[in-house]
């Protein structure tokens, strides 16, 4: 199940939730039962290694990295 962050904006806490990818927009209470949340979006970073040919994959490409945003 998707955990989802958010932030009270009466009290400043942080806080994750397990739920549904439906119910992921629904109303969210922080810890301390404040009510006015907001769901906050997060980065992912996902990390591997190619196998097989042993040769990483070339750096750069990409529109930020490529150079095509000339």
């Amino acid at each position: 199940m998707p955990r989802y962050e958010y932030r009270c904006r009466p009290c400043g806490e942080t806080f994750e939730l397990s739920r549904p990818m439906a119910e992921s927009s629904d109303p969210a209470s922080c810890p301390a039962g404040h009510e006015d949340t907001v769901k906050l979006l997060s980065a992912v970073a996902v990390g591997g290694s190619a196998s097989g040919g042993g040769s990483p994959a070339p750096a750069g490409g990409g529109c930020c990295g490529g150079g095509c945003c000339g």
